[in-house]
């Protein structure tokens, strides 16, 4: 059993009956990514990330967001100290590994964009002197669905800046079964073991990173984004940002899956979750109920991928 299959067992102690989204969230932290959960509450999203931490042994926050949040108390802030005379930068939360930034979109639109510096440049500015956040560090966000109470839309600039955007659901039966079954032996997050240190995560991306990528998949690549920018049901198409997530997520997927280069349906895997949080539809397309899951599947079926 390699490494990345030791740590999905581990967290499967904890979290019963979505292995198909728990891949998917390592598949993340390899990419070096950030992850969006789009879920109602209580189906485990705080459960997996608690999971995820342990089972990767890293130094874990989190924020529960309400309106009266504010900036400071994720980046930090400077106190005056009286015995040195100087200002004395206090830490944010969000200095650590694997940040949980709870029910996000119930946030204030200036609070939000306190993550945006740290998700990108994997740092913190406050009052002028940058503070860098230790590697590796990945943010699991959650929203509440739109126009549940008290919630409003995440700016673009944040959406985009999310690898994925992933759902997990309600359990099935037979699972839900398992989970109040499981209860009575006391928490299942205590039976989670360290598999990795932080060190040799650190390795493994790396290792994921260094996943080949042949120049006809790149162009591949750049053709499938390239359609979301002409689609005329799409508004507004993907990013570069966006480009270079399908590159390092389809390696990413090369890598849990045991190979060291990518096959064109690494990225036909990874293409919708990709992209889907990050385009605008146009009008036309929100009159016929097309959503931007099938506006992607029809751009992958239509869009010739390379011979390998």
């Amino acid at each position: 059993m390699n490494q990345a299959s030791q740590i999905l067992a581990e967290v499967k102690k904890a979290v019963c009956g979505k292995d198909r989204v728990l891949v998917w969230v390592l598949t993340v932290i390899l990419a070096r990514g950030h992850i969006l959960l789009e879920d109602i509450p209580g189906v485990g999203k705080t459960t997996m990330a608690l999971a995820f931490s342990r089972a990767l042994g890293l130094d874990y926050g989190r924020v529960q967001f309400t309106p009266d949040v504010l900036p400071s108390d994720i980046t930090g802030y400077s106190i005056f100290d009286k015995e040195t005379g100087v200002m004395r930068y206090q830490p944010g939360v969000i200095l650590c590994n694997l940040f949980l930034a709870d029910e996000l979109n119930r946030a204030t639109s200036r609070t939000q964009s306190a993550l945006l510096e740290a998700m990108e440049e994997g740092q913190v500015t406050v009052d002028g002197v940058s503070h860098k956040i230790p590697e590796p560090f990945c943010v699991f966000a959650t929203q509440n669905p739109t126009g549940a109470s008290g919630t409003q839309l995440l700016p673009d600039s944040q959406m985009d800046r999310f690898t994925v955007r992933l759902s997990i659901g309600y359990p099935a039966p037979g699972d839900e079964r398992e989970i109040l079954l499981g209860r009575q032996k006391g928490n299942p997050l205590l039976q989670v073991r360290q598999v990795v240190t932080r060190e040799e995560l650190l390795t493994m991306q790396q290792e994921a990173a260094n996943v080949y990528l042949k120049p006809e998949l790149a162009d591949y690549i750049v053709s499938l984004v390239g359609k979301t920018r002409t689609d005329p049901l799409i508004a507004r198409g993907v990013s570069p940002r966006a480009t270079l997530s399908l590159g390092a997520m389809a390696k990413a997927v090369a890598y849990v899956q045991g190979r060291d280069y990518v096959q064109p349906k690494d990225i036909q895997n990874v293409f919708v979750s990709t992209c889907a949080h990050r385009l605008l539809l146009s009008a036309e397309a929100d009159a016929k109920g097309i959503c931007a899951e099938e506006l992607l599947d029809r751009i992958l079926k239509s869009t010739s991928a390379p011979r390998i």
